[in-house]
């Protein structure tokens, strides 16, 4: 899959500290690469209606992550994914008459719009689901030859010439280390994973919370060879568990997502990664949720803000990126038209202050910033800290020259604002 142009970064003076993120898993703030390679799968989109604010905030976060250990000094590698397969996929191509596969194209297509209007570094490795096929069957052929799958009887219609051999899925009791969410009991787990994607009420498996591996082919729907598994589709956490092995091996640095992924896709993928033999992710990290007239922006509830759209409005991709960096990554937060004027408000004021040849030493201003991103990709006090330059430059001016220059590439490289 063909990604999106990554934006060039102008070169600054120095490098910024190593980065210290906080795991969603423990809560425990750690060093997010130790390098001199850092190694990241950030979730991608299904392609149905891409790409709303949340998908933006999500894409937002990690890119400053990705800036911050290339300032740094570390070598990245970034994957991600399309999940270009999938129940909710298939039900909008149904429900809107469209072939689901040209969906899934316009909106994979729109989604890159929509990044590179952003400047959000490109991942290098950019797979789909589809295309990761054959990836899938070998991993869950595994599975079950080592017995940590088992196959499901499929309802009457089902399984095209082969019924026999089942739907597949991960037995999750194998493994020791799989947990669920703190706080939750087993009901509110059940309810989440059914709300997420789930089957738990599906007869013959072998515990309710045990994720689908490999879906057998039913009428209507799209199949693939799946040799001894049948003709079917991939189960989505086994997706990125195979890409995210295929791009960076059994064990790398962060995995990330919005924060309605930590359960169950998360900790699946990760089972799954275990399983294979892997280790999976070292770090979890997990964005909060953007919402709109007090509810989360979802695709299932269409109270969607697309980027796409805001841009045909003639909105400045630049002020979308900063109302976006006006929060931190793991906080929730809810969209508003005065969200986005003190976005563009903001940007104004930079674009005058860093508009002249001379003005108040950028120096600290620059330290300020990388200390900000560092300290758990703090970027609300990256943003304060640009401000209080600007505001000095605008009001009492300065005489460093090449201090706007020095600031506008520092903005530029770190926080993905032109200006």
């Amino acid at each position: 899959m063909r990604t999106w142009p990554s934006p060039s970064l102008p070169a600054i003076p120095g490098h910024g500290p190593a980065v210290h993120v906080r795991d969603s898993l423990t809560g425990a703030t750690m060093v997010a690469a130790v390098g001199p390679v850092a190694t990241l799968y950030v979730c991608g989109i299904t392609p149905y209606d891409a790409t709303h604010l949340g998908h933006a905030a999500t894409s937002i976060a990690f890119d400053l992550l990705h800036r911050a250990w290339l300032d740094a000094g570390l070598e990245v590698r970034h994957a991600s994914n399309v999940t270009d397969i999938d129940d909710p996929l298939l039900e909008r191509a149904a429900r809107t008459g469209v072939d689901w596969e040209q969906l899934a194209i316009e909106q994979t297509a729109l989604y890159a719009q929509d990044m590179t209007a952003l400047a959000v570094l490109a991942p290098h490795t950019y797979l789909g689901a589809v295309e990761t096929i054959p990836t899938v069957v070998t991993a869950v052929e595994g599975l079950l030859e080592r017995g940590l799958a088992y196959r499901v009887p499929v309802e009457q219609g089902a399984g095209g010439e082969r019924p026999d051999l089942g739907d597949v899925y991960a037995d999750i009791g194998s493994d020791p280390a799989i947990g669920h969410l703190p706080g939750l009991d087993h009901d509110q787990t059940l309810a989440l994973f059914t709300e997420r994607g789930g089957d738990p009420a599906r007869t013959g498996k072998r515990d309710p919370l045990d994720p689908a591996l490999w879906r057998r082919v039913r009428p209507g729907e799209p199949s693939w060879d799946g040799g001894v598994l049948g003709t079917g589709r991939p189960g989505w956490h086994i997706e990125c568990t195979v890409i995210a092995e295929q791009a960076l091996g059994t064990a790398f640095d962060v995995q990330g997502g919005g924060r309605d992924l930590c359960f169950p896709h998360h900790e699946m993928s990760a089972a799954h990664a275990r399983a294979l033999g892997g280790a999976g992710a070292r770090v979890h990290m997990h964005t909060g949720m953007v919402g709109l007239d007090g509810d989360k922006m979802s695709k299932s509830l269409g109270n969607l803000v697309l980027v796409s759209v805001l841009r045909a409005q003639g909105v400045d991709p630049m002020a979308i990126r900063l109302a976006v960096l006006a929060h931190h990554y793991r906080t929730d937060w809810e969209w508003t038209d005065e969200v986005l004027r003190t976005a563009e408000r903001r940007l104004e004021r930079w674009r005058g202050a860093v508009s002249g040849n001379g003005g108040p030493d950028a120096g600290s201003t620059l330290a300020a910033i990388r200390n900000a991103l560092a300290d758990d990709l703090d970027a609300p006090a990256a943003l304060r800290a640009v401000d209080a330059w600007a505001d000095a430059s605008l009001t009492l001016g300065g005489d460093v020259i090449g201090a706007p220059g020095l600031l506008a590439r520092s903005i530029d490289a770190l926080l993905g604002v032109r200006v």
